[in-house]
């Protein structure tokens, strides 16, 4: 662990190292403390007390600068109280409130007070959940009361008086049950399908599980979905357009995540790139790996590389 002690004049640096880089705007007197576990290259789990009132801003030239690890933030105060605007819209934040912050948009993070806050900065990547989802969970303040953000408090602040005890694999597994949780969370802070419960809502979700339950048939398409739930195709593309996406792209993503999973795997470690393609329903091997590096960056086998050199032998 990392002990950092800075000033007003150095906020923007400290911000830069361990978590992006902003516009900090702070009183003639502030000071500031962070406590920094690296639980891995894309897991950064710290805790920061900045103890005036500050404004970070980071900017839509900012925003779009290239991310080595296409980063995602998310914060839990502790103690005082702040805003943080993104996507038009602003989450108000008090102690036990959680908020998701996606960095390659603009975003505004102030404070009336001094604040105590938990921060986890990951990759993207690692959330189970689609971009859709992730844009409309960020920026709403997730409740201190709510089960899920009950858990997932308690567990960073756990994983973190712990971290300096693991070994590094174990805070890797740790870091990644870390999102697992936040990723529960986050399903209780935007609805899945905007505009709230109904008949409408309800068979998207059907339509959504009999693609997840499915994702091994290589011959699942739309026509397959409306026909199973009685319904014309087009009515399939005006459901789906509903959470931002079509069926197809769904159906892509669905896949590719599955794949995704295997490959960081330890026990799928001996299957084949194209076994691991074929048990998420592309069976030619070249359309996998060019459809994988477009959503993720890299290949299968660059993927595979990158999340299991750390993972330690089979059991």
């Amino acid at each position: 662990m990392r002990i950092l002690e800075y000033s007003g004049e150095e906020l923007e640096q400290v911000a830069k190292e361990i978590c992006l880089p902003v516009i900090a705007r702070t009183g003639p007197h502030f000071r500031a403390r962070a406590a920094v576990h690296e639980l891995s290259e894309s897991l950064t789990l710290f805790w920061s007390h900045f103890r005036t009132p500050v404004s970070l801003v980071r900017t839509g030239r900012m925003a779009a600068r290239p991310s080595t690890d296409n980063a995602m933030i998310f914060c839990v105060y502790r103690a005082g109280r702040g805003r943080v605007r993104q996507h038009d819209r602003w989450a108000e934040l008090a102690a036990g409130t959680g908020v998701l912050i996606e960095p390659g948009k603009p975003h505004h993070q102030v404070s009336q007070t001094g604040i105590r806050c938990m921060n986890l900065r990951f990759s993207r990547e690692l959330l189970p959940l689609h971009t859709a989802e992730i844009t409309e969970a960020c920026a709403r303040g997730m409740d201190p009361a709510a089960p899920a953000m009950q858990m997932l408090s308690s567990y960073l602040d756990r994983l973190f008086e712990v971290a300096d005890e693991l070994t590094a694999p174990q805070r890797l597994d740790a870091g990644r049950a870390a999102i697992e949780l936040l990723g529960m969370a986050l399903r209780d802070v935007a609805p899945s399908v905007p505009g709230g419960d109904g008949p409408a809502a309800v068979l998207l979700d059907m339509m959504r599980m009999h693609v997840r339950e499915h994702l091994a048939d290589p011959h699942l398409r739309v026509e397959e979905l409306a026909r199973r739930h009685h319904v014309s195709v087009a009515h399939v593309y005006t459901l789906f357009a509903r959470i931002g996406t079509t069926p197809g792209a769904y159906l892509r993503e669905e896949r590719l995540l599955a794949a995704r999973a295997m490959l960081s795997d330890p026990r799928c470690a001996r299957f084949k790139i194209s076994d691991i393609s074929a048990a998420v329903g592309i069976l030619d091997l070249s359309t996998f790996e060019r459809a994988f590096r477009r959503q993720y960056g890299t290949t299968p086998a660059g993927w595979r590389r990158a999340h299991l050199h750390r993972a330690g032998p089979l059991p």
